[in-house]
């Protein structure tokens, strides 16, 4: 994000003391890892992803070229090579752990294994984690089926391809909070892998700032519709939290926050940043948790009380998406690289580097953001106060009028206090931090204050 928009149509006469006209261009850092990430090494990772033949979650744990153990040891070599150009920095595993029987789709007590690579901050008073994740599992028609060949070139390779890209590419900078980056197992037989994950996060106390589940994104055709849009992708986001208390639900429904839960302003964060960085991609906010009545890895984060989004491609095909390998009246089916678009699998790779830089980088948010609710106006008055460890270059304010999905105007200012003539009737705010280079916390939605 940048300080690009800042005034639009404000009558400055209200400002003098308060607004600065600086813009502040891309990060040049961020430009140029999105440059790095290239479409050839994304396909590279799928086909070996694939050529373990099935990746299904109870499949093979012991063969060295074939199942979800060999798969798992080879995304951990990979992990082990961007180590070495890290200065120490980017550590791997294997965390296993044992998930008992459901009577579902996991029918005896199973050891599964999330692939994790922990790039640690350099700031040791900066306790932020970032974490961005695809799934490494893969399925055909019948979930159950552990033994016949279940490719899953898109889903999910192509998020365990986004994800290690990005890890490659970012473990050679560095950042002042921690960022993981993680294949995670068991998607497909009910989240175990991210539940496991989510849970061990809840019960240590992480502050995850964002967690970015990527799954599916890099398919580009629908079946029978044969919708085909490389330049859009989508971004799932909760509404109302999961773990919404009775004081926090009363608060939202008096100020009608319904659509600026912590998720979706995520959500709106992506689509700026990739926007703003990445040529020919425009980012769809979805406004549910996932598609209707399906789920992903993120949402066990959501159900722990993180702030989580999917991104998917705009257009799934069915007809390579959990299907046996075959051929019916012409038609090939099953979930291979040949059906798959690089080129837009390369963008929304971007998109997620573009998000995950500039948050990993950005000063921490705001504290406190209030609306003085004192008196009737058609001003409105924010304050906050600063983060406590370290003030940031300065902040933006957030402004859109309430039928509006997107923030529409921005205004930076450097003090802890703004009056604007924008009624807060007509008008939703937020607040965020950013330093120098424009990098921005997350927009923080203000209560009301007397």
């Amino acid at each position: 994000m940048s300080l690009k928009s800042i005034i639009y149509s404000i009558p400055l006469v209200f400002f003098t003391s308060i607004l600065s006209s600086q813009t502040v261009l891309n990060d040049p850092e961020i430009n140029k890892m999105v440059t790095e990430v290239k479409a050839e090494n994304l396909e590279i990772t799928i086909k070996k992803l694939v050529s373990f033949g099935t990746r299904h979650t109870l499949s093979d744990t012991k063969s060295k070229t074939r199942g979800i153990g060999a798969a798992q040891a080879w995304v951990k070599s990979e992990f082990d090579k961007y180590a070495l150009e890290s200065n120490g920095r980017l550590t791997s595993k294997i965390d296993y752990f044992t998930v008992k029987a459901d009577g579902k789709r996991i029918p005896v007590d199973s050891q599964l294994g999330n692939v994790m690579a922990t790039l640690k901050g350099t700031d040791p008073q900066d306790d932020r984690i970032l974490i961005i994740s695809g799934h490494l599992d893969s399925r055909v028609s019948d979930v159950m089926n552990i033994t016949a060949d279940a490719p899953g070139a898109n889903d999910d390779g192509s998020g365990v391809a986004a994800m290690m890209e990005l890890a490659k590419i970012m473990s050679k900078r560095s950042f002042p909070c921690t960022i993981i980056f993680v294949a995670v197992t068991g998607e497909e037989q009910g989240l175990y892998g991210a539940r496991h994950l989510a849970e061990i996060a809840k019960a240590e106390n992480w502050n995850i700032l964002a967690m970015l589940n990527n799954d599916m994104i890099g398919n580009s055709l629908s079946n029978g519709t044969r919708l085909s849009d490389n330049t859009k992708v989508r971004v799932f986001s909760e509404t109302i939290p999961y773990l919404e208390t009775e004081e926090e639900a009363k608060m939202r429904k008096a100020i009608n926050s319904d659509n600026d839960s912590p998720s979706r302003q995520l959500a709106r964060y992506i689509k700026t940043a990739t926007e703003q960085y990445v040529p020919q991609l425009e980012v769809e906010l979805v406004y549910r948790n996932d598609r209707f009545l399906r789920g992903g890895d993120h949402t066990p984060f959501s159900q722990n009380g993180f702030t989580a989004v999917r991104i998917c491609e705009m257009n799934e095909n069915y007809d390579h998406q959990h299907q046996d390998l075959r051929t019916e009246n012409g038609v090939k089916y099953g979930d291979l690289p040949e059906f798959m678009d690089f080129d837009y699998l390369r963008k929304t790779t971007a998109a997620n580097l573009a998000s995950l830089a500039n948050l990993a980088w950005s000063p921490k948010a705001p504290k406190n953001v209030g609306i003085e609710v004192k008196e009737l106006t058609n001003f409105s008055k924010l304050v906050w106060e600063a983060p406590k460890e370290k003030a940031p270059f300065g902040y933006q304010i957030l402004i859109r009028s309430t039928s509006e999905a997107q923030w529409q105007k921005t205004i930076f200012v450097k003090d802890t206090q703004v009056q604007i003539p924008y009624s807060k009737d007509n008008y939703f705010f937020a607040v965020q931090a950013v330093d120098e280079l424009g990098h921005c916390s997350l927009a923080v939605f203000p209560k009301p204050i007397r």
